[in-house]
């Protein structure tokens, strides 16, 4: 079974810096993708940054510049630096993975549980 937690959310004043962890765990055989999404009340999920095995990123356009996606491939985890945020923000952020569970398995995408960004003074 795998399991993707995140951790590192929670109330910060707009300006301020928060960093969002998300750890892998269980039967894992290879992991591809990572990424970070959110969704905020009456939106859509949209995606926030992706990083691959190789460590190539990409990012939102509203986040590039203040966000910084890392991941360590030895302990499969994946993390979002975030910088100078804003109100707008403010949403549940979802980890993201695509990884094959046993070597006969294909790709498959898993989500954590999400964790609970809120930017407001």
């Amino acid at each position: 079974q795998v399991q993707l937690v995140e951790s590192g959310g929670g109330l910060v004043q707009p300006g301020g810096s928060l960093r969002l962890s998300c750890a892998a765990s269980g039967s894992i055989f290879s992991i591809y993708t990572m990424g970070w999404y959110r969704q905020a009340p009456g939106k859509q999920r949209e995606l926030v940054a992706t990083i691959t095995s190789g460590g190539s990123t990409s990012y939102a356009d509203s986040v590039k510049g203040r966000f910084t996606i890392s991941r360590d491939n030895a302990k499969n985890t994946v993390d979002l630096q975030m910088n100078s945020l804003e109100p707008e923000d403010t949403a549940v952020y979802y980890c993201s993975a695509h990884l094959i569970p046993r070597r006969s398995d294909p790709v498959q995408r898993y989500w954590g549980q999400g964790t609970q960004v809120t930017v407001s003074s």
